[in-house]
């Protein structure tokens, strides 16, 4: 009881010190001068070669574009872009590490469920680990594990030595720990599966505090998100009404506005990313051809092509080629091209919700399969005939086209390929992929299926979870579409206002019109760089909720429609409203 209770206490500090220390400079500033040590290139070097030139290349870029070009938008983008280079060539190596941290901390529980399940049956210790080296979507997972694999082949290291040597050698503290503990039992002489059974409990546990992290770290990010989005709308506004009084043209500055809002916005959905927990819920990389992949690819096809179609009229009725003038709202013109958009998201999100059913079926399943072949001692294909009247819920089809094909005499390691194929699970690929590998390999069917059944139902509760950050995070960036397109359109309408009261009152006439400079607007110019900042927001906002389920990526498609309209409504009454209350007063 004692061990195991210091087993649980060291994986948990594991915990604390794998995840980010903070945000202080101090902090940041020691975990990069940490990474530099894991680099392959000499940290001298990498100064030399790599950090100096980028200084100077970032400094050097904006006063060459400031003395050939002079213009104020190119200097800004230079700016931006010397301050960017050097920054990001200094940070590369903590950038480069963070991933490999990123890509052990998400696969860590997937790599000790089949490591665990590996052990368990009568393969060799080290091919344990070359099975696990041939695993590509472990990532820096998998390339640890060939490490190993390669001091015991080509260096004739113990196994023991192997993992203590790999554990002072990398990056991450998760597996460092990992690996040591690991060499500490084999050098023992105590048994892999026993080791990795009694870790289970701490090992789901670190993942679920991990991911329950995560989860808030996106709630954080999306209060920035708000409070940096409207602060950037305000600087909108306020380069559009400012030039009124100063007299200098508001293209430029609200055009700056506008890339800055957009390279923000890149930051956030590039943070997201980061930060959003890795759990993909489609099966992707699999070259079997079905219904729904051919569905979803022929309506993205036709809605393509119809958005072009759309586009090409709405671009006839904008320049009056028909001869019936301009029927709809300028405004509108900016949605209706993009609206065919609406069906592959939608077919993508109808298909999404059906593999989730698939998911929740799954650990009933294999708990199912699992205890009845260890009752009857027999062949997976005999259980399946029983279990295949049973009722699994979405699963069911797919568990009755398991039976014909392993029935039929199918490759069985083809007939459950298919089987996660057909399910489009990411998780029912990964779990019936170990479940099928164990038992060739001679696991206990029973341990297998109880394994994996726990395993799968923690990922399925915390995915509850998430589903419910997604919606908030939903609302929120629906409602901050419309306030942001509110205030950007309302800007437009005092800039009109302006310029009309200064063409009536005639002010460039009188004393007021050196104070006053309402000529300098272009109002099409300035609707048209609205209209663009109102596609920027959608797309990159739709990103972010893609990012956040970690859904097929056609889901997206309907977030940006919706919110494309979303814009286009709340312009047109701000238009209208305005208008209105002007013509009344």
């Amino acid at each position: 009881m004692a061990t195991d209770s210091a087993s649980e206490t060291t994986t948990a500090g594991v915990q604390d010190i794998d995840e980010p220390d903070g945000l202080g400079l101090r902090a940041l500033l020691r975990d990069l001068l940490r990474d530099y040590r894991y680099m392959d290139v000499p940290i001298r070097r990498y100064v030399l070669l790599a950090i100096i030139p980028s200084f100077v290349l970032g400094l050097l870029f904006p006063v060459v574009v400031l003395v050939y070009v002079g213009s104020f938008l190119p200097t800004f983008i230079a700016l931006l872009t010397g301050f960017f280079f050097p920054v990001v060539v200094v940070f590369y190596p903590k950038i480069l590490q963070d991933r490999r941290r990123k890509q052990i901390r998400e696969h860590f529980h997937l790599f000790i469920t089949h490591l665990t399940i590996l052990s368990t049956t009568n393969i060799d210790r080290v091919e344990v680990f070359r099975t696990l080296a041939q695993e590509d979507e472990y990532d820096a997972i998998a390339e640890e594990m060939a490490r190993i694999v390669g001091l015991v082949d080509t260096w004739n290291q113990s196994l023991e030595d192997a993992c203590r040597m790999r554990s002072e050698s990398i990056s991450s503290p998760l597996m460092s720990d990992f690996l040591e503990r690991l060499a500490y039992t084999v050098g023992a002489g105590r048994d892999i599966s026993e080791f990795l059974l009694e870790e289970q409990d701490s090992i789901i546990g670190n993942f679920v505090v991990r991911y329950e992290s995560r989860l808030d770290r996106l709630d954080l990010l999306k209060d920035v998100y708000m409070s940096i989005v409207l602060s950037m709308t305000f600087g909108a506004v306020f380069a559009m009404v400012i030039p009124f009084i100063v007299g200098i043209d508001p293209t430029q500055p609200v055009a700056a506005v506008i890339i800055l809002f957009a390279f923000v916005q890149g930051i956030f959905v590039f943070a997201i990313h980061s930060v959003s927990p890795s759990d993909p819920v489609w099966f992707g990389g699999s070259s079997v051809s079905l219904e729904r992949n051919i569905k979803l690819r022929a309506t993205l096809l036709a809605s393509v092509a119809l958005c072009f179609v759309l586009g090409g009229l709405c671009y006839a009725l904008l320049t009056n080629a028909f001869g019936i003038g301009n029927p709809i709202p300028t405004v509108f013109y900016l949605a209706i091209p993009f609206t065919p958009l609406l069906l592959p998201g939608y077919v993508a999100y109808t298909a999404e919700s059906r593999i989730k059913e698939r998911d929740e079926s799954f650990p009933a399943f294999i708990r199912a399969l699992g205890a009845v072949e260890s009752v009857k001692q027999s062949s997976t294909s005999s259980v399946l005939e029983s279990l295949r009247t049973k009722d699994f819920g979405a699963l069911t089809e797919q568990i009755d086209n398991l039976y014909k094909r392993l029935a039929l005499r199918v490759d069985s390691q083809e007939a459950w390929r298919y089987f996660a194929a057909e399910a489009g699970s990411y998780l029912i690929q990964k779990f019936s992929d170990m479940y099928v590998t164990g038992r060739r390999m001679g696991g206990d069917p029973k341990q297998l299926g109880q394994l994996i059944e726990s395993n799968i139902s923690e990922v399925l509760k915390l995915r509850d979870q998430r589903s419910q950050s997604t919606g908030t995070m939903t609302g929120t960036l629906y409602g901050i579409t419309a306030a942001n397109t509110f205030a950007l359109f309302v800007g437009l309408q005092v800039a009109q206002i302006f310029q009309q009261v200064s063409s009536e009152m005639n002010l460039s006439q009188s004393r007021l019109g050196g104070l006053l400079s309402a000529q300098v607007y272009d109002i099409p110019q300035l609707q048209f760089l609205l209209f663009v900042a109102v596609l920027i927001n959608a797309l990159l906002s739709s990103l972010i909720l893609r990012y956040t389920d970690r859904g097929h990526l056609s889901t997206m498609l309907h977030h940006f429609v919706i919110q494309t309209w979303i814009s286009v409504i709340v312009a047109f009454a701000t238009i209208r409203i305005t208008e209105s209350i002007i013509s009344f007063s």
